[in-house]
């Protein structure tokens, strides 16, 4: 009889599941035995079509679902929750928030206007507090539970042009380290997985081709991440080996930043 896998049974919400990182991570816990909540801004054809793949090789009647849903407002938050006990018969027992946005003009602070730093704040950080509160309230007690926000290895390196990014992210390290010590007794982790530079469309939106040069040349593995790089990182985070992690960020950057 073939063994379990890692995540049998489990219902995973994964924010920014269209593309990129939040992609290869909902897709890699689908690898793991998990089901998903596919959470989309925009994007319906690629969450539809992921969702597909995964209902179309599963035994299960239903897989993967698709949510439309705003981060950053309370109630839709909500509704990916609810969404989730209603497809899959009773709570989730982990959030990926994921979802993320970034100026690619790369504006000085000085240069930055408020509404574009109000936007970053707004998903970047409020997305990811509402989500968490969600999740702190809603998540399965007892052991299991996993919190995994998606920050970036930006609040190490600290690049001009990415004040309000940067700051986003480190407000949402600063959050999860706090999390983690209040869910002291519920039997859910938290923790913070931090991408450096990864080939995805986010990254290389604004930037020229000499830049993408000089930024490959910085890493000592001499290239740019992939998303395959992040996921598994999440995956293990998630699985019962990953339990005694927890209240840190993993910054996944291939030694682009190395801080102590």
């Amino acid at each position: 009889m073939a063994a379990a896998l890692p995540l049998s049974g489990r219902v995973a919400i994964v924010t920014g599941a269209s593309r990129g990182i939040g992609r290869a991570i909902a897709s890699h816990l689908a690898s793991l035995g998990a089901s998903l909540v596919l959470v989309y801004a925009s994007n319906s054809a690629s969450a539809d079509q992921l969702a597909a793949e995964l209902n179309s090789s599963s035994h299960q009647s239903v897989r993967a679902i698709t949510v439309r849903a705003d981060v950053s407002d309370a109630d839709a938050v909500k509704s990916i929750f609810d969404a989730a006990e209603s497809a899959f018969g009773g709570r989730a027992h982990i959030l990926i928030a994921c979802a993320g946005v970034l100026d690619d003009k790369y504006p000085t602070l000085a240069a930055t206007p408020d509404e574009d730093w109000d936007r970053t704040f707004s998903v970047n950080t409020r997305g990811a507090f509402l989500c968490c509160r969600e999740a702190a309230n809603r998540l399965v007690p007892g052991g299991g539970g996993r919190i995994v926000c998606i920050t970036s290895s930006a609040v190490g390196a600290l690049p001009p042009g990415y004040g309000a990014y940067a700051a986003s992210k480190a407000a949402v390290e600063a959050m999860v380290k706090v999390l983690a010590k209040e869910l002291k007794g519920k039997g859910i982790t938290a923790n913070c997985v931090a991408p450096g530079p990864v080939a995805t469309e986010m990254f290389f939106a604004g930037k020229s081709e000499e830049l993408v040069k000089r930024i490959v040349e910085q890493c000592p593995l001499g290239r740019l991440g992939e998303v395959g790089d992040i996921a598994p990182v999440v995956g293990f985070l998630c699985a019962d080996g990953g339990e005694w992690v927890n209240g840190q960020v993993v910054r996944a950057n291939g030694g682009f930043v190395i801080t102590a």
